[in-house]
C-alpha cells in the first residue's frame, strides 16, 4: 500500500502543480507520464468532467511516479470519493463546511480573504490554495498575508502562467503554484506528449524561495 504523504511533502515535490481538465480517460495516463517525465509529480485532476474520477483511477494505478490528486472538491462526499478512486490529496476552491485538515486524504483548502484564512487556521489547516489568485490580489496579497499569518503557506492558483509564475515563487510563504499552461488543451488533443514534457521540464526548473521541508532533505 502506498504510504500517505503530507501536504508539505506534496507541495514541495515541484514548483508547479499542473491543474488538469481531462475530457477523455484515454488521455489520462499518457498525459501523466509526460508531466512526470518533465519533473512534475503532483498532478491535480479537476472534477469538472465526467471522465475525472476514472482518470484519477487510471493515473493512480498505472503511473508510478505520479502523486495524483483531485481538484474542485466542494463537499466531504467528494473528498471521500476521490480518496476511494486513488487520489492522494484533494484541492478545494474554498473552505468546505465541517471539513478539517484531518480526513481521508490531505485537503488543500481555498481561501481569498484574511477572514477565510483565519477560519481555516482555526480548523487545523496551515496550507492553503489562494484562489483565484490573480483576481483577489495576486503577489501583493501573498506578501500582505506573510506578516500577520507566518504559519500559513500557499499554493496560488488562477490566472497564473509561465510569465507570472516566478514572481509568486519568489515569496517565502509560497510553496508552489497551480497552473494549467503546462498541459495546453491543443497539445493534449493532438497527443503531443513531447511538447507537454518540455513545458513540464521548464516549470520544474523554476526557482523558489521556500526551502523544502526536512522530510525531503
Amino acid at each position: 500500500m502506498t504510504p500517505p504523504m503530507t501536504l508539505d511533502h506534496i507541495m514541495a515535490l515541484a514548483p508547479v502543480v499542473p491543474v488538469l481538465i481531462i475530457e477523455d480517460v484515454a488521455d489520462a495516463v499518457p498525459l501523466a507520464r509526460a508531466l512526470t517525465r518533465g519533473g512534475l509529480r503532483a498532478l491535480e485532476v479537476t472534477l469538472r468532467t465526467p471522465a475525472a474520477l476514472e482518470a484519477i483511477r487510471a493515473i493512480a494505478g498505472e503511473v508510478e511516479d505520479a502523486v495524483v490528486g483531485a481538484g474542485t472538491i466542494t463537499s466531504a462526499a467528494a473528498r471521500q470519493a476521490v480518496a476511494n478512486a486513488g487520489a492522494r490529496f484533494a484541492v478545494s476552491p474554498g473552505l468546505i463546511a465541517g471539513e478539517r485538515a484531518e480526513g481521508p486524504v490531505p485537503l488543500l483548502s481555498g481561501i481569498a480573504t484574511a477572514t477565510e484564512l483565519m477560519a481555516g487556521l482555526d480548523h487545523g489547516f496551515t496550507a492553503f490554495k489562494l484562489f483565484p489568485a490573480s483576481a483577489v490580489g495576486g503577489v501583493g496579497l501573498v506578501k500582505a498575508f506573510a506578516s500577520p499569518f507566518p504559519q500559513a503557506v500557499f499554493c496560488p492558483t488562477g490566472g497564473i502562467d509561465a510569465a507570472r509564475a516566478p514572481d509568486y515563487l519568489k515569496e517565502p510563504n509560497v510553496a508552489c503554484i497551480g497552473g494549467s499552461w503546462v498541459a495546453p488543451r491543443d497539445a493534449v488533443a493532438a497527443g503531443d506528449w513531447d511538447r507537454i514534457t518540455e513545458l513540464a521540464r521548464a516549470a520544474a526548473a523554476l526557482p523558489r524561495a521556500r526551502p523544502a521541508p526536512a522530510i525531503l532533505t
